[in-house]
């Protein structure tokens, strides 16, 4: 997995909320912060492309939930944008963010986001396998009338 601070805040964000509660929990991790800005929920415009490569246009507007923090041993910033109406995703997305940016990186990294990456490929993986089954292939006949 890359080390990125774009790719885990993408991970941490689509993570499925009770899964990331699970794994977040399971570390035993309890920093103290301070909230910068409190989870506050609000919208977002989301574009789309026509095939995924036009022109964008407005889809419509989606539901998302915004944090920052501080920790206050040694003053790390975490951030946190979700899709939804989660606060408690957002807090544990934003305190994550903030411990990959301290000597816990590694150990949050083994813990946390590696199972949440591996759950996320066999998502796609299934996703993939079941529009695979779906496939329709055309082809055209000759008809011999060259």
């Amino acid at each position: 997995m890359s080390d990125t601070r774009k790719t885990w805040m993408s991970l941490l964000a689509k993570a499925p909320p009770t899964a990331l509660g699970r794994l977040w929990d399971s570390t035993g991790l309890a920093p103290d912060f301070n909230w910068l800005r409190a989870p506050e929920i609000g919208s977002t415009m989301v574009q789309g492309r026509m095939g995924g490569s036009g022109a964008p246009f407005n889809l419509g507007e989606m539901t998302v939930t915004r944090c920052a923090l501080r920790l206050t041993d040694d003053g790390t910033v975490g951030h946190a944008y979700v899709q939804g109406r989660d606060k408690t995703h957002a807090r544990t997305a934003a305190l994550i963010d903030a411990l990959m940016q301290t000597p816990l990186e590694s150990r949050l990294r083994t813990e946390v986001l590696d199972p949440l990456k591996a759950a996320l490929d066999e998502r796609r993986r299934t996703r993939a396998a079941k529009a695979a089954a779906t496939k329709v292939d055309f082809f055209t006949m000759v008809r011999g009338e060259d």
